[in-house]
């Protein structure tokens, strides 16, 4: 029997524009109902697809830190979220749940 060699899959290899990113943030927005982690989640995922290091320029926040808050495990301030939504291009916009 032959074994199959698996890799894991990574979203990240396939963000390539700026408008997959959005697309991305914007399903994993609606999925994750209010799952916090599951969206700095999805942010350290376009993170890493755009470069962590050159976010860390960016924002001014160590990579590490950056790791560890968009990891899903960390539990990042609104202020890291929107530091990090800026520097990766990304406007948050809000509209109403109840319906049109």
């Amino acid at each position: 029997m032959t074994k199959t060699k698996t890799t894991p899959y990574d979203s990240a290899e396939y963000l390539k524009t700026d408008e997959d990113m959005a697309l991305y943030l914007e399903a994993c927005l609606e999925e994750a109902g209010d799952d916090a982690a599951f969206i700095a989640k999805a942010l350290g995922t376009i993170a890493r697809a755009k470069g962590m290091t050159q976010l860390a320029k960016e924002t001014g926040l160590g990579r590490e830190s950056l790791y560890k808050a968009l990891s899903g495990e960390g539990n990042p301030s609104f202020a890291t979220i929107l530091k990090v939504t800026n520097a990766l291009g990304i406007k948050l916009h809000a509209q109403s749940a109840r319906g049109a």
